[in-house]
């Protein structure tokens, strides 16, 4: 009878620890909140303060608290100050410290060390943000969280109805990655062919199609990545020289727009009452090296005009709610006159893997130079890893959600009922089928325009 239950003890343990096993491989999130999260809180707990000094994250005390052990403690040997461990939470990727910072420390000193704490508590990663003066936050993840991608069900807290806040991708941190185009008002997005670029701006598209926003697309491969989201398209150009017309009639739009801005004496369109406020436009540019290249001199012309509209667009429609997104495999000087200024004023980046260091230079060497060796490390076996930057320097790995074409089509005719109408952009609204089917097309004839 004993050697039986020794047996079903054995098995038990057995199967609970193939359990375990399974739920570390599969199902990496179950695993970490029965096993990592409890695991890593009480290294945390036991081993704070050794690994604060180990570290060197320890600053002498200020002689106020120095003369406070001595004389009222009674203890004469005074320890080196560690951060102060204000808060610690948890979730379903890792956990997060709030700490306090003692004079002597700032945050570049955490980051610093960042890679030390992790070892020393056994998690996946830990990045260090800045919270206010004084405090920062160990953001600690407890597992690769970009291996299979879940967007955290809490989005942003600045993530309100009507806001131009689109959650995009999963950062190395999980936290989400989101688009702000009042903060981030023009973006842009290079990477090599199968890097993920396209299911980025699918995850793109499908987010600003549920806003009250007007898109509009410049898809100048005949339309064949765009064609499917006329339904929520306010206009479309699949040529070079429909891409022509349509940009002559945003800059004329945006002319417009800042003549009723002038009319009421505000510096924007948010300062507009909100019934005189037009509908905020986003203009998708897929693949923009075919607006720089050409094939003949006769067609130099049309690029230079098409240039100079994106760089103007750029450098002064954010104001009146004109914003840009702009695609591409590469995108630098070499595409010739007026590249480099566009990039310039595209103040958010996003970086897939690229075939050379050079591209990944051109795209974040200006604006974060440590970011280029993580973009020419992504491995090509990770399609939708990439380094998102903007201006202010910051950085971090990003990794979209899987998302087909069908998917993101299908909400484009959801939220279709959405698209604005603007009597400039008219002549350049797609026609698209009532009822689309799985396979059949999306586009009605589309009729020449001059």
């Amino acid at each position: 009878m004993s050697d039986l239950s020794t047996v079903i003890e054995v098995a038990g343990a057995l199967s609970a620890a193939g359990g375990l096993g399974y739920a570390k491989a599969r199902s990496p999130r179950v695993f970490w909140s029965l096993v990592g999260a409890p695991v890593a809180r009480v290294r945390f707990s036991v081993t704070y303060r050794a690994t604060m000094d180990v570290c060197g994250l320890t600053v002498q005390p200020s002689r106020l608290r120095a003369f406070m052990v001595r004389n009222v403690a009674r203890r004469q040997e005074v320890q080196p100050v560690p951060p102060q461990v204000r808060r610690v939470r948890y979730s379903s990727t890792g956990m997060r410290a709030t700490l306090r910072l003692p004079a002597g420390l700032e945050p570049a000193d955490v980051s610093a060390a960042s890679e030390r704490l992790r070892h020393a508590w056994g998690v996946h990663s830990v990045h260090v943000v800045e919270v206010k003066p004084g405090f920062v936050e160990l953001r600690m993840t407890g597992y690769d969280v970009l291996r299979r991608v879940k967007m955290p069900r809490r989005l942003p807290r600045n993530v309100t109805a009507g806001s131009l806040v689109v959650p995009v991708a999963l950062r190395e941190d999980g936290t989400a990655f989101v688009r702000d185009y009042q903060k981030v008002p023009h973006a842009l997005t290079v990477g090599a062919n199968q890097s993920g670029k396209s299911m980025y701006q699918r995850n793109l598209i499908s987010g600003l199609a549920k806003l009250p926003v007007g898109l509009v697309g410049i898809d100048c491969k005949r339309g064949v990545e765009q064609r499917g989201y006329a339904p929520r398209l306010s206009a479309l150009a699949i040529t070079p020289d429909e891409a022509d017309g349509l940009l002559e009639a945003l800059v004329g739009e945006m002319e417009d727009r800042f003549d009723l801005l002038s009319a009421h004496g505000v510096p924007d369109m948010w300062g507009l009452p909100a019934k005189l406020r037009p509908v905020p436009l986003v203009v998708l540019v897929d693949e923009v090296a075919e607006l720089f290249l050409v094939a003949a001199k006769k067609d130099e012309e049309r690029r230079d005009r098409m240039v100079m509209r994106m760089i103007r667009l750029a450098q002064m429609a954010r104001a009146v709610g004109i914003f840009l997104e702009v695609c591409g495999q590469r995108f630098g000087s070499d595409l010739g006159k007026g590249a480099t200024a566009l990039r310039a004023q595209l103040t958010g980046r996003v970086v897939h893997r690229v075939n050379d260091k050079q591209t990944a230079e051109m795209a974040l060497g200006d604006i974060a130079p440590e970011a280029v060796f993580a973009a020419t490390t992504i491995p090509p076996d990770r399609p939708g890893v990439a380094v998102a930057g903007d201006s202010s320097g910051g950085w971090s790995r990003i990794r979209t959600p899987a998302m087909t074409p069908a998917q993101a089509v299908a909400v484009c005719h959801e939220y279709a009922h959405l698209t604005p109408h603007l009597a400039a952009l008219a002549p350049f609204r797609p026609a698209a089928s009532t009822a689309p089917a799985p396979g059949s097309p999306l586009l009605k004839p589309r009729p020449a325009t001059g």
